[in-house]
């Protein structure tokens, strides 16, 4: 088969190029890859910052939509044809996957294959980290930093389905009014506004309940400043660096909860654990119309390095999809 590989040298230069067929085990199917999303831990992998867990392809991509082409012998509900995305541990840039049958969801009516390709790995993060984790219930408030990100448009969605309000922060005036588009109440450039004041400004110096947040070191002290009592801080990225001076008195005066998370690296069970929860609680809003995969961009697999330029320059809003076969 043909997949996206990283040149051996120190270029990190891409290339759609031979790779080994993949295979099933008695409880996987293999999936004729329809299109793939670029996620951000794909741009780190490719300069050697974020090797996939022990056992996982080393190709890039994390998430694919597609049709089933075989069976394990084990398989007991998937059939060949069957429309399907997946969450993957890696694998994604290539025209087949390999996965366990317990990882399939179907694709909600409606969507094709470049819009399903953009489900899992950032409505997962969203569901995963807000509800999960942080307990999001109805009537809190949440702060969700990169909200023009795809993590952040799905975390959009999601808190105002469930019934509560989401302010955000983003880089510029057209995303914050993109955003409040999706659901958003009130949106913080960041690029001029202190976050942490607007928040206390936006909420009558009471915070936030959650914050959702992908920046890490350089947004800690903001972070807790701008949370109400029993408020909790989920972060999942470190894009601000993994280091900050932290007074822990509010943490304690305040009953505040800072929640580190990964969806990667996660055991085989819990993936599948989290996969039958979405399945049952987040997949109908698609069929529905309450949830919609955001696209901002489609390459063909081809030009991926592209699609990583464009990520990497801040330019999307939503996901940047790669379409790999017609």
């Amino acid at each position: 088969m043909k997949a996206i590989l990283i040149k051996s040298d120190s270029s990190g230069d891409l290339v759609w190029g031979d790779a080994p067929s993949p295979t099933a085990g008695p409880t996987d199917v293999v999936v004729d890859v329809h299109a793939t999303a670029v996620n951000r831990a794909d741009l780190l992998q490719r300069r050697g910052f974020y090797p996939p867990p022990p056992g996982e392809s080393e190709i890039l991509g994390l998430e694919a939509a597609g049709v089933v082409a075989a069976v394990g012998a084990a398989v007991t509900s998937a059939r060949v044809g069957d429309r399907v995305c997946c969450l993957l541990g890696g694998g994604g840039y290539a025209e087949q996957i390999a996965v366990p049958e317990a990882m399939l969801l179907p694709i909600p009516s409606g969507l094709d294959f470049v819009q399903a390709a953009a489900i899992p790995e950032a409505f997962y993060t969203a569901f995963v980290n807000l509800v999960l984790e942080a307990g999001l219930a109805k009537g809190e408030r949440v702060l969700i930093h990169a909200g023009a990100s795809g993590v952040g448009t799905a975390a959009i969605q999601l808190v105002h389905v469930r019934g509560a309000t989401a302010f955000v922060t983003a880089g510029s005036d057209d995303k914050i009014e993109r955003c409040r588009a999706l659901g958003a109440t009130a949106g913080i450039n960041y690029k001029r506004e202190n976050f942490a004041a607007r928040i206390a400004a936006l909420t009558e110096g009471k915070g936030v309940d959650i914050i959702l947040d992908c920046i890490g070191g350089s947004y800690l002290e903001g972070n807790i400043g701008s949370l109400r009592s029993q408020g909790r801080l989920v972060i999942i990225g470190l894009m601000g660096g993994t280091k900050a001076d932290l007074n822990l008195g509010p943490l304690v005066a305040r009953r505040l909860r800072v929640i580190g998370s990964v969806l990667r690296s996660r055991s085989l069970a819990e993936k599948v654990a989290i996969t039958e929860a979405f399945r049952a609680e987040v997949l109908p809003l698609f069929a529905s119309g309450s949830l919609k995969p955001i696209v901002d961009a489609m390459y063909p697999i081809a030009d991926a390095a592209a699609a990583h330029d464009h990520i990497a320059a801040n330019k999307n809003f939503g996901k940047v999809v790669l379409r790999v076969r017609d």
